[in-house]
């Protein structure tokens, strides 16, 4: 991937961070782009210490405007945007869907899933014109299963699948593959918010939760970030030229 230019949306911590620093030990060159200034300094100062080019950029990803900006900038530094991974994403609530605030719904949707459409709308015409292009969906197994007290996640996750298996199709006729890397519960910060987030709902311990999320894999662990990450930059490669349309779970097994 020397020299391909990459936007890697939520790409200044987690799993989003990992998926940049690994692009960029592959060559790339790498706008990141998020809410958390601080975080994205950091992560542009790692890349940028690997010999690449990095730009950080403060957007919310669910907005037109501010998209089409980020966009923008990718293209005048870079000049060319080969890569879009749509990573950014919020846990959302956990709760019964009857206590559900629409603001709740919304604000996960758009975070989520309406952001990859905006994204993907804003660099396709000239992926679409150089006639090559990689976009990469980073959606969840909560996209292929009942995930109770979860749902506006879930729903964000399976409309990731959805899109990415129709825009596949769209855009196939101009060599561009589009696809969705799925993980399961990954090791983090973000993670354990969500175990916490359960356990309260449940009236559990963390651990107790923890270990029901374990226990559901077949590796009995937790996934890598890394693992993730290296899943992306396969799909980013030149090795995946002939894989499009695809949801392909890193999940440690998990049993959906």
């Amino acid at each position: 991937m020397k020299n391909q230019s990459v936007i890697v949306t939520g790409g200044g911590h987690g799993i989003g961070k990992s998926i940049a620093v690994a692009l960029a030990q592959e060559g790339a060159n790498v706008l990141i782009c998020g809410r958390q200034e601080d975080s994205l300094v950091q992560t542009a100062g790692e890349i940028k210490a690997l010999g690449r080019k990095a730009v950080a950029r403060v957007c919310d990803v669910s907005r037109e405007q501010e998209v089409q900006a980020m966009v923008d900038s990718a293209l005048g530094e870079f000049g060319q945007v080969h890569i879009l991974v749509n990573n950014a994403g919020i846990v959302g609530p956990t709760k019964p869907l009857t206590n559900v605030t629409l603001q709740e719904w919304e604000e996960t949707i758009a975070v989520n899933l309406t952001s990859a459409f905006l994204c993907a709308r804003a660099v396709l015409p000239q992926m679409i014109e150089r006639g090559s292009g990689k976009i990469i969906n980073i959606a969840s197994v909560a996209g292929r299963m009942a995930y109770a007290l979860r749902a506006p996640y879930a729903v964000s996750k399976w409309g990731m699948i959805g899109l990415t298996r129709t825009l596949a199709q769209e855009a196939g006729p101009h060599n561009i593959q589009v696809n969705a890397v799925l993980p399961g519960p990954t090791a983090g910060e973000r993670m354990q918010r969500v175990i916490d987030q359960r356990a309260d709902e449940l009236g559990q311990s963390s651990e107790e939760v923890e270990k029901q999320y374990v226990n559901g894999t077949a590796l009995k662990r937790m996934v890598d970030p890394a693992h993730v990450a290296a899943t992306v930059v396969f799909l980013a490669s030149s090795e995946s030229d002939s894989i499009t349309g695809q949801s392909i779970e890193v999940a440690s097994g998990i049993a959906l």
